[in-house]
C-alpha cells in the first residue's frame, strides 16, 4: 500500500504533519476526516523517502503505548468490539506518529488481518513480545489478559530503562566533567603558569617537566585525540552492527568486565525472567516463551546461551537442567526454576526471581554511583595535587635561593 506524507489541521486549528499508508488520496482524506483533521496537502512517498521518514520520525514514548493498551484493555472489558476499540484508540492518540500507525493497523484489521499480524508490520514500535502476547490472546480468546500482560511488561520495561539510563548517565556526566577540567587545566591554566616558571631560569624538577610535557601534548594534539576517540567509538558501533563476531567478543568482554559485568548480567537475567513469566502466564508454550525471551537478553553471549537452552528443552531436557548446562545462569536461577517445575508454579517463581534481580539492579546502580563519586574526586584531586606540586615546588625553590 502506498505511503503518503501529509499536512493537516486538527480539531484545535493547529497544523499537524504525519506519514500514513493509504490506498489513494481519497482514502487518506476520509481517514483524516474521521479523526477530526482537515487535509491541507499530501504527497506520495517513494521507498527512499519512506526510509528517511522512518529514521527521522519521533519515537513513540512508552507512556503513549501504555495509555493505548490501557484504553484497549478497558474497552475489551466493556465488551466493545476490537475494530471499534482500534478506531477509538486511533482517534484519541496524542502522538501523531502513533495515530498514523494505528490508522494503518485499523485498516489492516478491517481488511481481514489479525491484530497481531497488523502490529507486526510496525516492528520499530511493537516489539516481538507484544506480538506474541496478542497472538496468544487471539488463540485463547482472552484478549483482556493479553492487554493486561502487555501493560505489565511495558511498565516494567519503562522502569528498567530508567535504571539503565541512571546507571550509564552518571558516569558519562562525571567523565565529561573530568575531561573538561583536564582540558581547561592543561590548555589554559598550566601553560600560563609554566611559562612563568621557565622565565625563572632555573633547573626544573622532573614533576614540573612532566607537567609541561603533558600540557604541550594536550595543546598540540587535543583535536586529534578527540577525533580519534570519536572515530574509535563510531568504528566500534559500525563493527558491532556489521560483524556478529565483533559483537560477541565485545559483549563477552562487557559481561566479564570487573566494573559493569555483574550489573549487565543482573539486568539481562531480570529481563529474561520477567519476559518469560509474562509470556508463560499468557498461555504460550515454553519454546515460544524461550524464543521471545531470548530476544530481550540484550547481550549476544546470553542470547546464544538461551538458544542452547531452547534446543535442550526441545530435545526433552527440563528447563532447570538446560539453564544449568548452559553455564551462564547463576545457581539461584537454576534452583528457583527447578522448584517452580516441581511445584507447578513456574510463573510465580520466575516473577520472584525477577523481583529479586530488580532490587539487586537498584542496589548495584546505587552502589556504583556511590563508588564513582569518590573515585572521580580522587582523580581530580590527584591532578590538582600534581599541578600544585609541579608549580609551587620550583617557586619555593627559587624563593629559597633568593633568601640565601
Amino acid at each position: 500500500m502506498p505511503k503518503f506524507s501529509y499536512r493537516a489541521i486538527n480539531q484545535n486549528g493547529r497544523p499537524v504533519r504525519g506519514v500514513v499508508n493509504a490506498a489513494n488520496e481519497t482514502e487518506l482524506f476520509n481517514r483524516l476526516n474521521e479523526t477530526g483533521m482537515s487535509l491541507l496537502d499530501c504527497k506520495e512517498m517513494n521507498d527512499k523517502a519512506s526510509k528517511l521518514a522512518a529514521l527521522t520520525a519521533k519515537k513513540v514514548k512508552a507512556r503513549d503505548l501504555i495509555q493505548m493498551f490501557v484504553h484497549l484493555e478497558q474497552l475489551q472489558k466493556a465488551g466493545v468490539p476490537l475494530l471499534d476499540a482500534l478506531s477509538d484508540v486511533r482517534d484519541t492518540a496524542e502522538s501523531t506518529r502513533l495515530r498514523d500507525i494505528m490508522g494503518d493497523v485499523y485498516g489492516e484489521v478491517s481488511s481481514g488481518s489479525s491484530f497481531s499480524v497488523a502490529l507486526s508490520k510496525h516492528p520499530s514500535i511493537f516489539e516481538p513480545i507484544f506480538i506474541s502476547l496478542i497472538n496468544s490472546g487471539e488463540e485463547t480468546g482472552n484478549m483482556t489478559n493479553s492487554f493486561t500482560q502487555v501493560i505489565k511488561h511495558l511498565k516494567w520495561t519503562d522502569a528498567m530503562s530508567s535504571k539503565v539510563k541512571k546507571a550509564t548517565r552518571y558516569p558519562k556526566i562525571l567523565g565529561g566533567v573530568v575531561i573538561l577540567v583536564v582540558w581547561v587545566m592543561m590548555t589554559k591554566v598550566v601553560p600560563d603558569v609554566t611559562g612563568f616558571l621557565k622565565e625563572l631560569g632555573q633547573e626544573l624538577p622532573p614533576v614540573t617537566l612532566a607537567l609541561i610535557a603533558t600540557s604541550d601534548f594536550f595543546q598540540n594534539n587535543f583535536p586529534a585525540i578527540a577525533l580519534a576517540l570519536v572515530a574509535a567509538y563510531a568504528g566500534l558501533k559500525i563493527s558491532r552492527s556489521m560483524s556478529e563476531g565483533v559483537r560477541y567478543r565485545t559483549d563477552y568482554l562487557a559481561l566479564h568486565s570487573p566494573a559493569f559485568g555483574s550489573l549487565i548480567r543482573k539486568i539481562s537475567l531480570s529481563r529474561f525472567c520477567q519476559t518469560f513469566a509474562v509470556l508463560f502466564t499468557s498461555g504460550l508454550e515454553i519454546l515460544k516463551c524461550l524464543e521471545a525471551a531470548k530476544q530481550t537478553a540484550g547481550n549476544l553471549v546470553l542470547t546464544e546461551a538461551l538458544e542452547r537452552v531452547k534446543v535442550n528443552v526441545q530435545e526433552g531436557s527440563p528447563l532447570s537442567t538446560a539453564l544449568n548446562t548452559s553455564g551462564e545462569f547463576p545457581s539461584l536461577v537454576v534452583r528457583m526454576v527447578k522448584i517452580g517445575e516441581e511445584s507447578g508454579n513456574l510463573t510465580g517463581v520466575l516473577e520472584q526471581v525477577s523481583e529479586f534481580y530488580n532490587q539487586d539492579v537498584n542496589d548495584a546502580v546505587d552502589g556504583m554511583i556511590t563508588m564513582i563519586e569518590p573515585a572521580m574526586t580522587v582523580i581530580l584531586g590527584g591532578i590538582i595535587l600534581w599541578i600544585a606540586a609541579a608549580v609551587f615546588g620550583p617557586i619555593y625553590g627559587s624563593l629559597g635561593k633568593m633568601g640565601t
